[in-house]
């Protein structure tokens, strides 16, 4: 059974609300250490050490008070090969400057029934140009990529794509922190190169 309009309106705010919410970017700073601390616990393939070559961020959208924390991404190099390995991320999706949550929540459409939206982007200064290429990735780029091929059939009922993120975002339950989460660790294979 479909949500009720009251309930989705109600998610697209709370989602919103995130983008300020400082304990849900440290919360996502934790799982990126997680992920950064499993790739190098790991050596390299061809059996180097991977040490430390962490690249500078200029993140837009990310509050103050965390914004030194994400003004890394976190990278690592062999010291053989010198070949770079990135471990993947909920803080960034992929080169965009704007972090994951931002292009994510700004990207649903917006319609009367979601002002949520038009204030979010608003707050953060994303041009509506950048929304507008945002969609564009989510209805063309997304829907192509090896990840959404092969996790596709997983939703049942399908996702619609005509409706995404929006469509996406309703799939992951639990409060908001938890749906939030689980959605950007699904994302993150986008971010880095495979």
């Amino acid at each position: 059974m479909g949500e009720s309009l009251s309930t989705k309106i109600e998610t697209i705010k709370v989602c919103h609300s995130l983008l300020h919410n400082p304990k849900f970017f440290s919360l996502l700073l934790q799982i990126d250490t997680d992920l950064a601390d499993q790739m190098h616990a790991c050596r390299c393939a061809c059996g180097g050490v991977l040490h430390r070559a962490n690249y500078p961020r200029k993140p837009k959208a990310c509050p103050k008070e965390v914004l030194g924390n994400f003004r890394s991404r976190w990278s690592f190099c062999c010291n053989l090969c010198r070949k770079r390995s990135t471990p993947m991320s909920v803080r960034f999706l992929g080169r965009r400057v704007y972090v994951a949550l931002a292009v994510v929540v700004v990207s649903v459409k917006r319609n009367k029934t979601n002002a949520a939206t038009t204030q979010a982007s608003e707050a953060i200064g994303v041009p509506e140009r950048t929304i507008t290429r945002w969609r564009q990735w989510w209805l063309h780029t997304f829907c192509a990529t090896p990840l959404w091929q092969a996790q596709s059939g997983r939703f049942m009922p399908s996702v619609e794509l005509s409706e995404l993120p929006q469509s996406l975002m309703a799939r992951f339950t639990g409060n908001a922190h938890e749906a939030m989460g689980n959605l950007l660790r699904f994302l993150s294979p986008l971010s880095v190169r495979i």
